[in-house]
């Protein structure tokens, strides 16, 4: 059986018998009455609880299960009712669109004027692209971007002469500190004899 049959078969066992039962009576009755097997029966009541179709509660220590059919009705009724408000939607908005795709067709017949417009659109859009591209040929040249490398240049200078001041304090502390001679210190860091502020 495939777990749908087994689905059907174990939901005809509670609306033929209207009654109650526990998990071992399930498995008792679903494999003689309906040929469910008795290994199959937890997982299948367990799928049916789980969509609300069985329902379940637990008295002590055991779960009871049951399912009556007027309570299925309603589930369908309650389903039917949705799909239809949903059926409706979709209809009001079919006949919306459709409304709106008259009024947009309205002053768009295919005339002479319009399909040269298109064209003029056309050929104003490819000069654009092409203007769009020389500006970012020139973009270097660019007032605001030279301005913004100038300012760039200004900080990285003030870096480099921040990173120059540190190193001669560090030489100058080595000097005093170990008494060492300063072409050596320069020989040690790799620090050139011409290395001096920007």
């Amino acid at each position: 059986l495939s777990a749908e049959e087994k689905r059907t078969r174990m939901m005809e066992i509670f609306f033929e018998t209207k009654d109650v039962f526990q998990l071992k009576d399930m498995e008792k009755i679903a494999p003689k009455e309906k040929g469910i097997t008795a290994m199959s029966v937890k997982e299948v009541l367990q799928s049916l609880v789980d969509d609300g179709m069985v329902d379940c509660e637990r008295i002590g220590t055991s779960n009871y299960y049951w399912a009556f059919p007027s309570k299925a009705l309603h589930v369908r009724k309650r389903k039917l009712e949705v799909l239809e408000s949903q059926v409706s939607e979709g209809n009001q908005k079919h006949t919306n669109l459709q409304k709106s795709i008259e009024k947009a067709k309205i002053g768009r017949h295919e005339t002479e004027e319009r399909t040269m417009l298109a064209k003029e659109l056309s050929s104003l859009r490819d000069q654009r692209e092409q203007l769009k591209a020389e500006v970012e040929e020139y973009k270097e040249c660019d007032p605001q971007v030279v301005e913004e490398i100038r300012q760039a240049n200004k900080i990285a200078k003030e870096a480099a002469n921040r990173w120059t001041d540190n190193i001669f304090a560090i030489k100058s502390w080595a000097k005093r500190k170990f008494g060492f001679e300063e072409n050596k210190i320069d020989k040690n860091f790799g620090i050139p004899e011409d290395f001096d502020y920007i």
